[in-house]
């Protein structure tokens, strides 16, 4: 429970400062409330916060250009760090793999949306 309201947190700060990325944060506050309990999953679920970030994607498995776009830029450059950290050519492989799934799976599997209309 205490991860939830801590990545809960986390989530409404991501709205208003563009560094932290809303919706990852506001899907693992949803991940540990509903682990911790049906109380605070059904609480949380009736938010604004909920549903205003991620109704939308829980429901249509959906998200706005701008919501991608943050999410990977986000990614993009933890998996950076990653990568100029480590020497070893296969794990750099690796999280190149990993950037290119995410691009591919964020392209292909999930819907973008604008004024509620998929594209």
């Amino acid at each position: 429970m205490a991860l939830g309201f801590l990545f809960m947190g986390l989530g409404m700060l991501g709205v208003v400062l563009p560094l932290l990325p809303t919706t990852p944060l506001l899907l693992l506050a949803l991940f540990f409330f509903v682990k911790g309990s049906k109380r605070f999953e059904v609480w949380f679920k009736g938010t604004n916060v909920y549903k205003k970030h991620l109704e939308g994607f829980v429901r249509d498995k959906s998200m706005t250009l701008k919501q991608k776009i943050t999410i990977n830029l986000f990614a993009d450059v933890m998996i950076l760090i990653a990568f100029l950290m480590v020497d070893k050519i296969w794990v750099r492989l690796i999280l190149v793999g990993v950037v290119g799934y995410k691009y591919y799976y964020f392209v292909t599997k999930i819907k973008t949306v604008s004024g509620g209309k998929a594209t």
